[in-house]
């Protein structure tokens, strides 16, 4: 048999070829060794709602499968949003931005597919990337490989989603009439991942849980869940500590408590959970109910369970359909090469200061959740302690998966300190916290403020994006080492005063560490500089804006208006 000739030519291009073929057996090796990254984040799933962070619910309503990643991976203790409401929190953690940089202040916030940062740069590092249940973002999620995400809100029961097609964005539906939305979006996870996605790259999943967002209604099966259990009480709920809150929060001498912040009992006129919840679930209240008919105690109480167990049965929902995301991954090999991240979009007031919601900057509603579950990299059992923020989000999970991360991102990645458990010397002592969207819907005046490991300064500066429909201006200072609870307002402690001015500074800094100048909103900016000082002219012009908003509020009250647009205009 005679040998076969090459001429050099041909040489050269089977060299080129085998080399070709080796370069991509490489980068599909390393491919295949880079973690998966599954970004599971419910809506108002409070910290405190997860027994891992062992609150007063956590031996009523154990959370285990959300607790297995803490025990198998770390538990952040200072996760916190820098505005605690749905869109605008989401919009930090997808562009690792702060809301007055990517221009979401509020439930109007849009993030456009091309500054959708998060998805375009794990796309670009080789990822298949899938957005799937809750997006709230207006714009369309394009930048995703894949989405599946219901519109707005969405809906409890039967749930619509949006997926792309033929028609305009948002008009291309698909429905599912008989699932509970937790269930419906954990079956459209699954299936992409056991049909849909490429086995030749790794994924990146966004699995965003609609629950546990009021109006709380769990899946039918959950309904005896916690039936007959008395669910424990926060003291704060009865007991209004004299020295808790500040002339923003109570107004003077105390006349806007029952206007500020949504209550669970019958303190709010305009909004409460006693006034909604016997409409919406009849089931959890006596027979024939007629709150006039009970005490204020009695209907506190009787309100507040209806509100914790619907909320936990939806939590439940959440728990057992994760034990179903983890039973697949392990089944299937994958659990181990997969980063997998449980969070949620803000925290939630569950009855603390008889509040209900978030949007708040004390910590029940600024805390996020943040669990993780990685072996190769995060040893398991960790607690961090270090200041975290959800604009570090997206700067992390870049971070796991060798993907570039863009000048334009303001977070810093937290990779090292999940990877040692040490913070580094130059890691950040605060957080930044701004609330815009003033006085909207449950009755939360525009506030900023900083959060260190120690203390919380919060700042109320009582206005609208235009300086209008104001509410007195205040301060307060917590001691969260000795006050967790924050019932305690040391802001006007003279024993405190050094303190008081240092914290001062330090947000000034801050605001302008983040970009927070003040020029998106110059009007609104005025007011903020107006009561910086808080001396006793301001105080004095505080109470009498409080006055005046008490006649105002009144006479909305009379006339019937309880959804004034308050967050634009005079």
């Amino acid at each position: 048999m005679k040998p076969i000739l090459f001429s050099r030519v041909s040489l050269m291009l089977l060299l080129a070829l085998l080399t070709a073929a080796g370069s991509l057996n490489a980068q599909s090796a390393v491919q295949k060794q880079r973690p998966n990254v599954l970004y599971i984040m419910s809506d108002d799933h409070a910290a405190h709602g997860i027994s891992a962070y062992g609150s007063r619910f956590a031996k009523i309503a154990p959370t285990p499968n959300i607790d297995r990643l803490a025990k198998e991976g770390a538990l952040l203790k200072n996760a916190f949003c820098t505005n605690s409401i749905c869109s605008p929190s989401r919009a930090c953690v997808l562009t690792g931005q702060y809301d007055h940089t990517n221009g979401a202040f509020d439930l109007s916030g849009r993030v456009e597919p091309e500054k959708q940062m998060l998805a375009l740069q794990m796309k670009q590092a080789g990822y298949q990337t899938a957005m799937i249940g809750k997006w709230h973002l207006k714009a369309e999620p394009a930048s995703f490989d894949y989405y599946c995400v219901l519109p707005g809100q969405g809906k409890y029961h039967g749930p619509e989603f949006r997926v792309r097609g033929d028609k305009p964005w948002g008009k291309n539906l698909i429905a599912f009439p008989d699932k509970h939305v937790t269930d419906a979006i954990t079956d459209l996870s699954l299936q992409w991942l056991k049909e849909e996605r490429d086995p030749e790259k790794p994924f990146f999943l966004m699995h965003h849980f609609k629950a546990p967002h009021d109006y709380f209604d769990n899946a039918p099966r959950y309904e005896s869940y916690l039936a007959d259990v008395k669910i424990p009480e926060p003291d704060s709920l009865w007991e209004l500590n004299e020295s808790f809150g500040s002339l923003a929060t109570r107004g003077a001498d105390d006349e806007l408590i029952p206007h500020l912040g949504t209550s669970i009992g019958n303190r709010n006129p305009r909004r409460s959970y006693l006034m909604d919840l016997p409409k919406l679930y009849p089931n959890e209240f006596p027979a024939n109910y007629d709150a006039k008919n009970y005490s204020d105690e009695q209907n506190t109480r009787l309100a507040y369970n209806a509100y914790l167990k619907k909320f936990l049965r939806c939590v439940k929902g959440i728990d057992d359909n994760l034990g179903r995301i983890l039973a697949y991954l392990e089944q299937s090999g994958q659990l181990d090469n997969t980063l997998i991240v449980y969070t949620a979009d803000q925290g939630f007031m569950l009855g603390e200061h008889d509040y209900q919601d978030k949007r708040w900057m004390y910590d029940e509603s600024m805390r996020m959740p943040f669990l993780v579950r990685y072996p190769k990299s995060i040893p398991a059992g960790q607690t961090i302690d270090s200041v975290i923020e959800n604009v570090d989000f997206a700067p992390t999970l870049l971070d796991f998966v060798g993907a570039s991360i863009p000048q334009t991102v303001q977070g810093r990645s937290f990779m090292p300190i999940l990877a040692t458990g040490d913070e580094p010397a130059d890691w950040k002592q605060e957080a930044y916290y701004r609330y815009w969207m003033h006085m909207a819907h449950h009755d939360n005046p525009a506030h900023m403020g900083l959060r260190t490991k120690t203390h919380k300064l919060i700042y109320y500066y009582g206005c609208n994006y235009q300086g209008g429909y104001q509410t007195p201006a205040g301060w307060e200072l917590y001691d969260l080492v000795n006050d967790p609870a924050e019932t305690k307002n040391l802001y006007h402690d003279p024993q405190h005063a050094g303190l008081v001015k240092t914290l001062k500074q330090r947000l000034a800094a801050l605001r302008a560490r983040v970009g927070d100048d003040g020029s998106h909103f110059p009007d609104c900016e005025s007011v903020v500089q107006e009561f910086w000082d808080y001396d006793a002219a301001d105080r004095q012009k505080a109470r009498q804006i409080s006055h005046q908003y008490l006649k105002r509020r009144q006479s909305e009250l009379a006339e019937g208006k309880r959804n004034i647009r308050t967050y634009q205009g005079k």
